[in-house]
């Protein structure tokens, strides 16, 4: 059991979980290429009932610690359920958090129950960690009443096999900055906007979106006009201690692998666990994988109760988890030796899947600045 004082309840859930993981979602794993959507997998987990914990369909508040607990325990089971449930969440957390009535009623229902998958599409060419910069234009239509999106985004996981998109678009001046930015609800059906599939390291899809004269009204505007980046950072906020969690998962599940292997494979006549420098580095690992399993519950928590300071701890658990899963995942492949670089491997997917967390959401160096500013706070 963690330090933290998780209930009983909690626990259990997390077990059963992973058992109806195992059963039910780990089988339709890789069903679909790589690079494509794998809608049957997100239809079961709509049909588990598990994306409405993550985008409930009334907008009732998502509990960070429960997002946490769900995250971390797909990723120990199926990093692939994990992402296609992260990524409904995100996608649909503009929606849940900031939507109108008529927006959640048209949209929640549909993804919740994994009939519509939705993208968060704020990265732009020119604007990945500084999401401040976006140049994505919304000149007014000349109605007084509408926009035109015009320009690109890119690396936007779903993108372009999403149903609907939460878009940030730029509505005032570039000079402004944070401000003049608004969100907005952009179905993929919208006249002009069109996608690209990107082929890159990556099971989920990720892709390029184009905005041609892409015509948005009011009724598709995510809380105010201009308030849009508040709109990005309050999902951000929301989810960036989760990707903590789904990190921790991978971590754990590349621990549990390496101590299976240190117990059982044999070498120099007794098991590897026995050697000290095989041990010492399961020791290091395993007391890495609970610190940052520590951080994150507690970043959670802090968010949940709206504690001050929770960019700061936010920011801490999202650093922690992901580079310790990344010397965890790394660890465990060197105590398995040749065999862990077989594709299909467990630890050969893990070790592809690992790297890509240290980068989005803001990348370590980003973290570590937001840690910097907010000890100076």
């Amino acid at each position: 059991m963690p330090a933290f004082a998780l209930e009983a309840e909690q626990l259990e859930w997390c077990e059963d979980l992973r058992k109806l993981t195992a059963a039910r979602l780990r089988p339709l794993a890789g069903r679909a290429a790589p690079g494509t959507l794998n809608r049957e997998l997100v239809a079961e987990l709509g049909e588990l009932g598990l994306v409405a914990r993550v985008a409930p369909p009334d907008g009732a508040p998502v509990r960070a610690l429960d997002l946490c607990l769900l995250r971390e325990t797909l990723a120990r089971e199926c990093t692939e359920a994990e992402t296609a449930l992260a990524l409904q969440g995100l996608g649909a957390g503009p929606l849940a958090l900031d939507g109108t009535a008529e927006q959640r009623a048209r949209w929640l229902g549909e993804i919740a129950a994994g009939r519509a998958v939705a993208a968060f599409a704020l990265s732009e060419p020119g604007a990945g960690s500084d999401a401040a910069a976006l140049a994505l234009a919304a000149a007014p239509d000349g109605t007084g009443e509408g926009w035109q999106l015009s320009g690109t985004k890119t690396w936007i996981s779903n993108a372009p096999h999403a149903d609907v998109h939460s878009v940030f678009a730029r509505t005032g001046d570039a000079a402004e900055g944070a401000r003049g930015i608004t969100a907005f609800l952009v179905p993929a059906d919208r006249p002009g906007l069109t996608g690209e599939p990107l082929d890159m390291l990556s099971p989920h899809p990720i892709g390029t979106l184009s905005f041609d004269r892409v015509p948005v009204t009011r009724a598709d505007v995510l809380g105010e006009v201009g308030r849009g980046f508040g709109v990005a950072m309050r999902t951000l906020n929301l989810f960036r201690p989760s990707v903590g969690a789904f990190a921790v998962g991978m971590a754990q599940a590349a621990l549990d692998a390496a101590l299976e292997h240190a117990g059982r494979r044999r070498a120099f006549g007794a098991p590897l666990r026995e050697l000290q420098s095989v041990a010492h580095q399961l020791a290091e690992t395993a007391t890495r994988v609970e610190s940052a399993r520590l951080l994150v519950y507690a970043a959670a928590a802090a968010y949940d109760r709206g504690d001050p300071g929770i960019a700061r701890y936010a920011a801490m658990a999202k650093l922690h988890a992901t580079e310790t899963a990344q010397q965890a995942v790394d660890t465990a492949v060197q105590i398995h030796g040749a065999a862990a670089l077989q594709r299909g491997h467990l630890l050969e997917h893990l070790y592809r899947e690992v790297r890509a967390p240290r980068i989005y959401e803001g990348a370590s160096e980003v973290q570590r600045s937001i840690i910097a500013k907010e000890l100076y706070r």
